[in-house]
């Protein structure tokens, strides 16, 4: 919000009102910014014990918010935590931010693995067989983005069917040093699994 007052020639009576009146905008201004937000954020993807959730959007696995219409995600033991997915560091090379992966999740390169997640449909249409999985559920206006590091691309090998719940899909899965799409994760050959 921009303010701009231009000064006229009127009468002392009127600059002090105005005067008053920018210190009761000021002090309102002020009071409206100390306000602490009463609601915590929950993590949409479980993170498991002693890991701590990422403050800022478009980093770490993305915050779902207690005021969400979607549910979170469920802890399940057969798919590959986004505290995982998420453990990534970045290194800026020639005026690019580029992943730096451990070797956990260089691990998981070229092997079948399994996703849990949001999905975000590519294309127009009920089925989808190129799609990205999210850790949030982007059509939540109340929930935080993640980054790159939050998002997995998937192409199937048989259409699925989108929903706004959550899905999970089993596939070949690479993990992505330099991809020209700034995609961290793809799986590919993918299937639903239930």
């Amino acid at each position: 919000m921009h303010l701009r007052f231009t000064p006229q020639a009127t009468s002392p009576g009127a600059s002090a009102s105005r005067a008053l009146a920018a210190s009761v905008l000021a002090l309102a201004m002020g009071l409206v910014l100390a306000v602490p937000t009463l609601a915590v954020a929950q993590l949409s993807s479980p993170l498991g014990e002693g890991a701590v959730a990422a403050p800022q959007a478009g980093s770490g696995a993305g915050v779902h918010s207690p005021n969400s219409p979607f549910a979170p995600l469920t802890e399940r033991s057969d798919v590959l935590p986004w505290s995982l997915l998420t453990a990534v560091k970045t290194k800026t090379e020639k005026n690019r931010i580029l992943p730096v992966f451990g070797p956990n999740l260089m691990a998981l390169n070229q092997k079948s693995q399994r996703v849990q997640g949001f999905m975000m449909p590519l294309d127009p249409g009920e089925k989808q067989k190129h799609f990205l999985i999210s850790s949030v559920p982007l059509s939540c206006s109340f929930c935080l983005p993640g980054g790159p590091e939050s998002l997995v691309e998937v192409r199937t090998k048989t259409a699925v069917k989108y929903s706004l719940e959550p899905v999970v899909v089993e596939g070949k899965f690479s993990v992505l040093a330099d991809d020209p799409y700034g995609m961290y994760y793809r799986m590919s050959d993918a299937v639903a699994v239930k």
